[in-house]
């Protein structure tokens, strides 16, 4: 379970300020990465929140609104749509995603917890930690704030493109996204330098090319 272990160290270091750093939405094949930056109040306590994979949708839920909610805590999000993701690749468009939920914070953070590897020019202090969403409570917030965020924006997404599941997969690629791709090709929001999304554009160009053929 998360302390706050980690958040104690910044602020005995001299921290004043220090703000969890987590992202939703490396891995799927469409949609935004979605990064949220939280500061939690020092103290905190709390007996449910956790990694948000390790939660339910209905945990995640009533997290969100309670974290949200809280006047005592601080957070933004920072969104890098498809087109930033397919121009500057996945892990480029994260950091971007990260600048921005910083740059947006209503208090400027001094530290930040960020949850992997080290991240280049965040412009704030940072101590990197391997699986930090279940380490540290910051991070676990902005896990939470950005899973909910990112889940409910497929939702949107799934408005306008029913014929792919997103309500379901929430744009990883399970099998009947996989075989959605096939019959119906890439959408708008489909990341164009995923491979299995480049096959699909591919497959289609070639039986493009193949009708186009069969007329001559």
């Amino acid at each position: 379970m998360p302390t706050l272990r980690y958040e104690r160290k910044a602020y005995e270091s001299g921290a004043q300020v220090v703000a969890g750093i987590d992202e939703a939405g490396r891995g799927p094949l469409a949609g935004p990465v979605v990064v949220v930056a939280a500061v939690l109040p020092y103290p905190f306590r709390h007996r449910t929140l956790n990694d948000s994979k390790q939660l339910t949708p209905e945990v995640r839920d009533e997290l969100y609104a309670e974290l949200t909610g809280n006047p005592a805590v601080a957070w933004a999000v920072g969104i890098s749509e498809v087109e930033i993701i397919d121009s500057y690749n996945i892990l480029r468009a994260t950091w971007r995603a990260m600048q921005i939920a910083l740059d947006h914070l209503p208090v400027k953070p001094d530290h930040a917890l960020v949850d992997g590897l080290r991240v280049p020019l965040i412009g704030v202090k940072q101590t990197p930690l391997v699986r930090g969403d279940s380490r540290s409570f910051s991070i676990a917030a902005a896990s939470v704030i950005a899973k909910v965020t990112r889940d409910r924006r497929m939702l949107q997404l799934h408005e306008q493109y029913p014929q792919y599941g997103f309500a379901q997969h929430k744009g990883y690629g399970t099998a009947e996204h996989l075989a959605a791709l096939e019959q119906f090709g890439p959408s708008p929001v489909h990341r164009r330098t995923f491979a299995p999304v480049r096959h699909a554009v591919e497959l289609v160009q070639t039986e493009f090319f193949a009708e186009a053929l069969a007329q001559v």
